[in-house]
């Protein structure tokens, strides 16, 4: 089969449909049509940005650069994380929190994948490193923005029960377990969902991009099968992770409900 190739008249047809949405909007007075183009705007800027970054990936593989783009997409990931939350964690915490958890969870289950299941040679390879390490973040970063902000959400609207709790001679880790383990459940639906409805509802998006590069099917759904499964136990790990340290930043030393530290 052949890569059938895309020229830039293509995606101006495409575009035009977003045009067209915006306008619907714009008579409807649904008022996202701005957000919608700035969206759609930043979409094309950024995608055309990565492939001319990967491209040069490609030509100059080193790890150093790599890690590098690694680093970045990291980054962005935690603020995204901090920006989706109603009330983040005030100063570093707010930033590191989520991000130190996609850290640890996200980076370790790539290295894993890439050195004991995919076994390329090297292992960092742009091709696999950079594609896996960017679907394991962007599931991930959803996880973990939606368990932080209902565990904060939850001690806020709860600020009573859990202080109440807490005079009773509860530990800040019983007062909380309720609300932790609904945060990680709340995190998990997401990818839990996405895992259910894979190949019944929805051919997933590195599957159906290997089939339209001509990719056999089979050998297609076994990397998405993979790469399911990997997202699942990052976002889950990660979750678990964010959750518990995001409790614990919630008391002091002396088990004291602190919401100052909340925006």
């Amino acid at each position: 089969m052949n890569l059938i190739v895309l020229d830039y008249t293509d995606l101006l047809i495409a575009a035009g449909l977003i045009v067209a949405l915006a306008l619907l909007s714009l008579l409807m007075r649904l008022r996202v049509e701005r957000q919608l183009l700035i969206a759609a705007g930043r979409t094309t800027v950024q995608l055309l940005l990565v492939g001319l970054v990967l491209r040069a990936l490609f030509a100059h593989v080193t790890l150093a650069w790599v890690s590098l783009m690694a680093l970045v997409m990291l980054l962005v990931a935690g603020y995204e994380v901090m920006a989706r939350q109603k009330r983040p964690f005030k100063g570093a915490w707010g930033y590191a929190l989520g991000t130190g958890a996609m850290f640890v969870s996200s980076f370790a289950t790539t290295v894993f994948a890439l050195l004991v299941i995919i076994g390329n040679d090297p292992w960092y390879y742009p091709q696999y490193a950079i594609p896996l390490l960017g679907m394991m973040l962007g599931n991930t970063m959803t996880g973990v923005a939606l368990s932080l902000d209902r565990l904060t959400d939850f001690a806020w609207q709860q600020q009573a029960v859990i202080e109440t709790r807490l005079a009773l001679g509860q530990e800040w880790r019983v007062a909380m377990r309720d609300s932790i383990r609904e945060s990680v459940r709340i995190g998990l639906i997401p990818i839990i969902n996405a895992m259910a409805a894979a190949g019944v509802v929805s051919l997933p998006g590195m599957m159906t991009g290997q089939i339209l590069s001509g990719t056999p099917p089979m050998e297609a759904v076994k990397y998405q099968i993979l790469i399911m499964f990997m997202i699942t136990a990052g976002t889950g790990f990660a979750i678990l992770l964010a959750t518990w340290l995001g409790g614990r930043r919630l008391f002091d030393d002396r088990q004291r409900l602190r919401l100052d530290r909340l925006k």
